[in-house]
């Protein structure tokens, strides 16, 4: 589940019937409820509040309070971000093969694999636990485990490392952008250099994307055999399951834009000693 439409669309967009829209909103509300999106955004949720906390001793050590604690809250609230989620997902399924995509989900493999990265994900909130899928990321690469080859077929087959280091990249501009929106950057950063700046955290967060979603599907996919894994990459390589990858990746970056730019306007007005 981790995450182009050619002409002559505008000319097929006029003879759109209401019916048809009406279908392609099912079909995205029937996907999101296979993927288990809310319980995937209720996570988010979580790993957005303890971001906050982070961010708060990172930037201004105990002066944000509870101003700063309600502005995290509402930022990362889950029924908010999960219907900006929904607008962009459904946008980019458009004349997709949304029937396939629902019967690899719905399926016995599909509702395990979904329930397995959910489980895996929630168990990431314990920095323990996330030590630990490190550690042993490092021993079945030092063993050469067979499994590390079937995760990085997967990896490849979705994209997963190039589209999250572009999300990560843009979600950081758009943190930059809110603080700027709360006069909080200084007018001595130009544009070029908060471009420049955002650039210069590629490697770094290219290393830590890798480590992270191979750690974490190492950990969530452990219950799955060898062949299971293989059927749910052949899946990801099918048109269907390259759409919606498409349509998962735009819906997560509207989702993270939109946080990231609010995170730093609310940021930049305790900085600049604004009310929240």
């Amino acid at each position: 589940m981790l995450r182009p439409l050619a002409a002559p669309a505008a000319a097929f967009c006029l003879f759109l019937s209401t019916s048809g829209l009406a279908a392609a909103a099912d079909d995205a509300a029937a996907l999101q409820a296979a993927l288990k999106l809310p319980e995937v955004f209720s996570v988010m949720s979580e790993e957005g509040l303890d971001y906050g906390r982070q961010l708060e001793a990172d930037m201004f050590p105990g002066s944000g309070g509870r101003q700063w604690q309600e502005a995290v809250t509402g930022i990362y609230s889950t029924d908010r971000m999960l219907e900006d989620f929904g607008t962009a997902f459904e946008a980019e399924l458009n004349r997709t093969d949304t029937g396939a995509m629902l019967d690899f989900f719905s399926s016995d493999l599909g509702q395990r694999v979904t329930t397995l990265e959910i489980s895996a994900r929630r168990a990431l909130l314990d920095d323990s636990v996330e030590d630990a899928s490190r550690l042993k990321l490092e021993e079945m690469r030092a063993e050469a485990d067979p499994r590390i080859d079937l995760i990085a077929e997967f990896v490849t087959a979705n994209d997963l490392i190039e589209a999250n280091v572009t999300g990560g990249l843009n979600a950081n501009y758009a943190f930059y952008l809110g603080l700027a929106d709360a006069d909080a950057l200084g007018r001595e950063m130009s544009e070029d250099e908060v471009i420049a700046e955002v650039w210069g955290q590629e490697d770094d967060i290219r290393e830590e994307t890798d480590l992270w979603i191979n750690s974490y599907l190492a950990m969530a996919y452990a219950p799955l055999t060898d062949a299971e894994l293989h059927d749910y990459i052949a899946f990801s390589r099918t048109e269907a399951g390259k759409d919606l990858n498409r349509a998962l990746f735009a819906g997560f970056d509207a989702v993270f834009n939109d946080v990231s730019r609010q995170l730093g306007r609310a940021a930049g007005a305790v900085l600049s000693g604004q009310d929240l």
